[in-house]
């Protein structure tokens, strides 16, 4: 990074300290829980009065507004900045669903609009109002997956010989069903049109588990979310014990065949 003219830092001291201007602004972006939160801890007491934080990665909300509850106690501020966009962010820009005090977010301002595509920043609420509002955002993203693989699923299937590039491509196209994953559903049919290079084993990050979480604290059904999420949980097992216990039921009760392991 020095080499294509970023200052390089060591360490969260030699950080702040080549932060010359007042007051200062620290955008933390790492894995959520215990490595934001000891980052966190350690920048604290380096910092002053009037200082920002900004955290820009996927941590749960309700850690996000603690933490804010905490730097205030020291006056610095903190801002959750829910950051959507992927690998493509950096071309594209930042989508940036930005929580924290009115006047500190109006400070950053330029920092966010920098980051972000035209129309693609807001400041959504108070202390945690980014996160929270990423984290549905994330639950929705594992809906219209879901949604996908199962229609391309379902092609694939089929009788018929279809190319699922082409109808990838082809519903880009005035279809109500265009999106940017289906531009980049067309990508990957493109370079593997059977995906066979894939393996079906999906991870999941948390937001999807701390949507669902929320949707069921506040008794919101929200059935898609749920069975997108336990489709997840499915896709990295390979033989299920539910499945066994399934097949061992209707060879008990109705002479069902078993196919043995």
């Amino acid at each position: 990074m020095e080499a294509k003219g970023a200052t390089g830092a060591a360490n969260p001291a030699d950080l702040v300290s080549k932060l010359r201007d007042r007051p200062r602004a620290v955008w933390v972006m790492i894995p959520a829980g215990d490595p934001t939160e000891q980052v966190l801890r350690d920048l604290a007491p380096l910092l002053e009065a009037g200082d920002a934080i900004v955290d820009g990665g996927n941590s749960y909300y309700k850690d996000s507004v603690r933490r804010g509850e905490w730097l205030a106690q020291r006056r610095i501020d903190f801002v959750d900045s829910g950051t959507s966009g992927g690998i493509w962010g950096r071309t594209e820009g930042f989508c940036l669903m930005v929580g924290g005090p009115e006047e500190t977010c109006r400070r950053l301002e330029p920092l966010f609009r920098t980051l972000a595509p035209k129309d693609g920043y807001a400041r959504v609420g108070p202390g945690g109002a980014g996160h929270f509002t990423k984290m549905v955002h994330n639950g929705i993203e594992y809906g219209l997956m879901q949604a996908y693989a199962e229609g391309f699923e379902i092609l694939n299937a089929s009788s018929y010989k279809l190319d699922l590039r082409t109808i990838s491509a082809l519903w880009q196209h005035g279809s109500v069903v265009r999106s940017w994953l289906l531009e980049l559903a067309a990508g990957a049919f493109q370079e593997d049109p059977k995906l066979e290079h894939v393996r079906g084993y999906v991870e999941d990050s948390g937001e999807g588990r701390w949507t669902v979480m929320e949707a069921i604290d506040r008794a919101v059904p929200a059935p898609a979310l749920m069975l997108a999420l336990a489709t997840r949980f499915r896709s990295r097992q390979s033989d299920s014990f539910q499945g066994k216990v399934l097949a061992a039921l209707r060879h008990k009760f109705g002479g069902h065949p078993v196919k043995t392991a």
